[in-house]
């Protein structure tokens, strides 16, 4: 059973203001696109960015918050991340196609979530 209010106690130390928070594989999306999860501490609060090898922008919600995220916020912002269709030229809206492969250091049943998802939807 994955634990759904599982929250990391801090994202960072006291060496490190940024970390890689997540990454995703989308397998199905014409481009094999990866995307980054950073956390960034800034001013006294948690932001959240998403970066691609294109450079894209990418709407997320929560995209900042003053505690790290509970597990089922995590998802929340991962299924809801959406490109910034404003900045965008042609059809990268595909990029997000299909259901991710996950990983993350900070949520140990992120990446068993998102595959039972992916079996569930017939991928793999």
């Amino acid at each position: 059973m994955i634990d759904f209010k599982f929250t990391p106690e801090s994202y960072f130390t006291d060496e490190t203001t940024s970390v890689l928070l997540v990454k995703l594989n989308y397998p199905e999306s014409q481009w094999g696109e990866q995307i980054s999860i950073y956390a960034h501490w800034l001013e006294a609060k948690i932001q959240f960015e998403a970066v691609d090898f294109y450079g894209n922008e990418y709407l997320l919600h929560p995209s900042w918050s003053y505690d790290s995220l509970s597990m089922e916020d995590i998802i929340y912002l991962l299924e809801g991340m959406q490109v910034n269709t404003d900045a965008i030229e042609g059809n990268m809206e595909l990029i997000l196609d299909g259901i991710p492969e996950v990983e993350s250091d900070f949520y140990p049943e992120l990446e068993r979530y998102f595959e039972e998802k992916r079996k569930n939807f017939g991928l793999d």
